[in-house]
């Protein structure tokens, strides 16, 4: 009941006309970003970062929480009509959908993708409503000993899943680390790293590095490596299902919220997983299995549905322990602390007005998006005859812009300009970039629970250990260090046998194939042309984070048929 009450405040405070105004805009510019390929959620909140610090931190967050949503739906539009998915989440939809498009079924695609996104991203808005809570009265009983376990959990977890060895994502991990580490000890007052720099002593500021490595060095990857010219757009007519449609499709959507919303709340787990686990599942449940490959409405619903829902999921450890699991929520967070709001277990009692308007926002959104996503996707997907040029010479602009108004300092351009080529060199080296910025969020709030428990304990590294939660996370996090060796041992003393449903998943983002937020290697670049056939479905290959799916085609290819390949991307 407690919820329920919290809930109606937050639809009072969401329902303001100014938040109602940001709401709009956060979803507009969302799913405008999530059609573009090479864009995304998180270099969008990054930009629009130091533009908000004159809003209030409640009317902000509503915003960011539209671009989110927004960039979920928006993805799924190009990878229907143009075969080019916008988002790393969406590559999965463009396999059926785009087969139902060019068979003249556009419309149905785009239909069951926004209703199964409205009703995922609403299932999991709700059970955030509920869970976040439960989660917190859980964590304000946890000390430091547990709550550093929690925090190096999430950063080995999130960082042993990406990159194409872990040697990479560990060495993007210590970058991160040590940028984070740059500037005064907060307990002997000493200098860290700022190399005799007078400009490093206060560190470097979160939105710089943000901007940089998101805007700056994505921008400058992709731009590199876009097509010059975007594929025709298959007509549509009025988005609308069948009752047959409607039949097929809602129990996919229920099974992909099912998959979404708990691999959302996981480190790392992402949205690729479950939209990949979903089509699994829909095409072995399915009673009309010989559809798929040839534009199966099941493949299209289920992992649509996953994909919102795991949107929800990342909110929850976000807004009830401080963590993040993927780049967008890392950026939130960092939002957070520019707002001087601490984020963590107690954020839900010190700032419930923020907490509760931002989660009813969502459901605000979710409406919304399914209201401008339904008859005006055609329309979203012409946004693809912007000329390139244009478009990453204004996000330059706006990163620069944006840069210098947070300390109106030149030096914070020249640590733009250092930051974004070290953003680029890592994409083309293969180093994820996800794992840096959140060793640069989290590495600061690590190191205080890591000086409080030493302190509690007089300086005993046993103090480590007092807690039993301590101890089995720590287990945990030695098991995720060394399961790629049990893996192995197990795959060689079984022999070959056929992968389970979750290791068929799984292999789409295996060390051979980039995983989920990882950048491509030079030799299989986030750009490059990618066959897609409809037998299995297709690594992703999405850039940092989710942040933005640098742009590939995905072949449709029939059984026995020629595979039908759309113009390949300029290198």
């Amino acid at each position: 009941m407690d919820v329920l009450n919290a809930l109606a405040e937050g639809f009072l405070t969401a329902a303001t006309p100014i938040n109602l105004l940001y709401a709009v805009i956060g979803v507009l510019l969302g799913t405008a970003v999530g059609v573009l390929p090479g864009l995304g959620p998180a270099m969008t909140i990054a930009l629009l970062l130091p533009v908000t610090f004159a809003l209030e931190p409640t009317s902000a967050f509503i915003m960011f929480a539209g671009i989110y949503y927004g960039g979920m739906y928006g993805g799924s539009t190009t990878s229907i009509l143009l075969n080019t998915p916008g988002e790393s989440s969406t590559v999965v939809t463009a396999i059926e959908g785009h087969k139902m498009a060019k068979a003249g079924r556009a419309a149905q695609a785009l239909a069951t993708a926004a209703i199964g996104s409205f009703v995922a991203g609403t299932i999991g808005t709700a059970l955030l409503a509920f869970f976040a809570p439960v989660v917190v009265r859980f964590a304000v009983e946890l000390g430091a000993p547990s709550y550093l376990a929690i925090m190096l959990l999430s950063l080995v977890a999130v960082t042993a899943v990406l990159g194409k060895s872990r040697v990479r994502g560990f060495s993007a991990l210590a970058l991160g680390l040590a940028i984070g580490l740059i500037g005064l000890d907060p307990v002997t007052g000493q200098s860290r790293l700022t190399f005799g720099e007078a400009q490093l002593v206060d560190g470097i500021d979160i939105v710089v590095v943000a901007v940089a490595i998101f805007a700056v060095g994505e921008a400058l990857w992709v731009a590199a490596h876009l097509r010059r010219s975007s594929g025709s757009v298959i007509p549509v007519g009025r988005p609308w299902m069948s009752k047959e449609d409607w039949g097929r499709s809602w129990k996919p959507w229920l099974r992909g919220t099912a998959y979404g919303f708990p691999f959302g709340a996981l480190p790392a787990g992402g949205a690729e997983i479950p939209t990949f686990l979903s089509y699994v599942t829909e095409k072995r449940l399915s009673k009309k299995s010989e559809e798929f490959g040839r534009g199966a409405i099941e493949g299209v619903a289920g992992p649509e549905a996953a994909n919102n829902a795991s949107a929800a999921g990342t909110l929850v450890p976000m807004l009830a322990l401080g963590l993040p699991t993927n780049a967008t929520a890392a950026i939130m967070l960092g939002a957070f602390i520019q707002f001087g709001i601490q984020p963590g277990p107690l954020l839900l009692e010190r700032e419930p007005q923020l907490v509760w308007g931002l989660i009813a926002s969502l459901f605000i959104g979710n409406a919304l998006l399914l209201v401008i996503n339904l008859p005006l996707a055609p329309a979203w997907a012409k946004l693809l005859q912007i000329p390139r040029p244009y478009l990453y010479a204004g996000i330059l602009f706006f990163a620069t812009l944006g840069a210098y108004s947070v300390n109106l300092q030149t030096f914070d351009l020249v640590l733009l300009l250092l930051l974004g080529a070290l953003g680029l060199m890592m994409r083309r080296f293969g180093l994820p970039v996800l794992p840096l910025i959140i060793g640069v969020i989290i590495g600061p709030l690590a190191e205080r629970q890591l000086r409080r428990a030493l302190q509690l304990s007089s300086g005993s590294p046993s103090g480590l250990f007092d807690e039993p939660l301590a101890i089995v996370i720590y287990v945990l996090i030695a098991i995720i260090l060394v399961w790629p060796f049990i893996a192995a041992g197990v795959r060689k003393a079984r022999g070959t046998t056929g992968p389970g449903l979750l290791a068929e998943a799984m292999a789409t983002t295996s060390p051979s194939h980039p995983s989920p937020g990882e950048p491509a290697s030079p030799g299989e670049t986030s750009s490059s042309p990618r066959e897609v056939t409809n037998s299995e479905p297709a690594s992703p290959s999405p850039s940092p984070g989710e942040t933005s799916s640098s742009p590939r085609e995905v072949t449709n290819s029939e059984p026995a048929t020629s595979t039908q390949t759309t113009p390949t991307e300029k290198r």
